[in-house]
């Protein structure tokens, strides 16, 4: 039973990073017109990914210096998942 909630938090965390590197290759997409905004199937995708992410960047962003020019708060939230990620697997070696 706890091997599969281990399981499920690990999928999870992996689903978040996918999403992350999603909205990091969009934004850099966006920023150089390669795909544009005015697209309501482009925007859409991109609500949807900063809706979800967003509980998880207000956070930090309220921790992080600001940084006009270069977002750091999804590496930081990258970073995180990766500590996460790392506290799950030793916390999952010593309980089974």
């Amino acid at each position: 039973m706890l091997s599969t909630l281990f399981d499920i938090a690990f999928y999870l965390i992996g689903i978040l990073r996918g999403i992350v590197i999603i909205q990091f290759v969009m934004s850099l997409l966006i920023s150089f017109n390669v795909i544009n905004m005015r697209n309501d199937f482009v925007a859409g995708i991109w609500r949807a990914i900063n809706v979800l992410l967003e509980p998880f960047y207000g956070p930090l962003r309220r921790i992080l210096p600001d940084t006009r020019p270069i977002d750091f708060t999804p590496l930081a939230f990258l970073v995180l998942l990766s500590i996460a990620s790392i506290i799950l697997e030793h916390l999952a070696r010593s309980v089974i």
